[in-house]
């Protein structure tokens, strides 16, 4: 039976339908029930509420490609959003993104503490980020972009301290692209919960069939990649420890049942021999 998910607006109340939660939205893939976390139907629902309500109408946090490589570099692996924010801002604001620039001055003001809220933090990795952030900004200065979203991400993949995950995240923010997708711990456990993941792939050793994957899921669901991406990315930020420990049973579940099948099939096996050699 299909489903419905309404929303009461300033235009009167709206509805949208989706499939029956047993039809399947990619082949072994099911939709759903659209009120159970981290379905495709509730990742639907979520992202038709989000294009409705206004939210992620932009996702640029530079003004240009050179600062937003210089966002997503410095809000990275192993930064909090927050902290990676506040120092690429703090850079910005002294005017050290507008060409090349060492990466001693760039240390030294990644160095100094910030200002989070009402505490001040230090930044993670301020040397490393600095070498990495001034290669960068030098290599961008003889970069012509190119004409295809991808091309854009294959020649910032060559930029110091820019894999596959920061290449693509600069991308979706600089283009609102989605031709890519930003595959991150959070996004790779909603797809493990949803069944659009192996748990045995990596971002590391699987980024394209990880990515592939879940275009396939966003086109599937008639769903922008974009949006697909931040709003996982926002919940799953939210859900916190429940999206850990479910992606940790749904891959726990995964690993047993073809041990739990062959075993069936190997007791049923010998019952069937020793069924036949009774019967003889």
């Amino acid at each position: 039976m299909p489903q419905e998910i309404w929303l009461s607006g300033v235009d009167g109340d709206i509805a949208l339908r989706l499939p029956d939660p047993d039809e399947e939205a990619l082949p072994g893939v099911p939709w759903g029930r659209a009120d159970e976390l981290m379905t495709p139907a509730y990742w639907k629902g979520q992202c038709w509420q989000a294009e409705r309500l206004g939210w992620h109408g932009t996702f640029r946090l530079g003004a240009d490609l050179r600062e937003e490589v210089a966002a997503c570099m410095l809000g990275g692996w192993g930064m909090p959003a927050e902290l990676g924010l506040a120092a690429f801002r703090r850079l910005r604001d002294r005017g050290l993104l507008r060409g090349p620039t060492s990466a001693h001055v760039l240390e030294a003001a990644l160095s100094e503490p910030l200002v989070i809220g009402n505490t001040r933090r230090r930044y993670r990795f301020p040397r490393q980020r600095a070498a990495h952030l001034s290669g960068c900004l030098s290599a961008l200065e003889m970069l012509r972009e190119p004409e295809g979203d991808r091309e854009v991400r294959d020649a910032l993949i060559v930029l110091p301290g820019v894999g596959w995950k920061t290449a693509s995240w600069v991308v979706r923010n600089h283009r609102a692209s989605s031709a890519v997708a930003i595959i991150d711990v959070h996004v790779v456990r909603a797809g493990v919960v949803a069944g659009v993941f192996d748990p045995a792939w990596t971002p590391e050793r699987n980024y394209r069939e990880l990515e592939q994957a879940f275009l396939d899921l966003a086109d599937a669901m008639g769903v922008r990649a974009a949006l697909l991406d931040a709003v996982i990315w926002e919940q799953m930020r939210r859900f916190g420890n429940l999206a850990i420990e479910a992606a940790i049973c749904v891959a726990a579940a995964r690993a047993i049942a073809p041990a739990v099948a062959l075993a069936a099939r190997r007791r049923h096996g010998r019952t069937r021999g020793a069924i036949g050699r009774r019967a003889a």
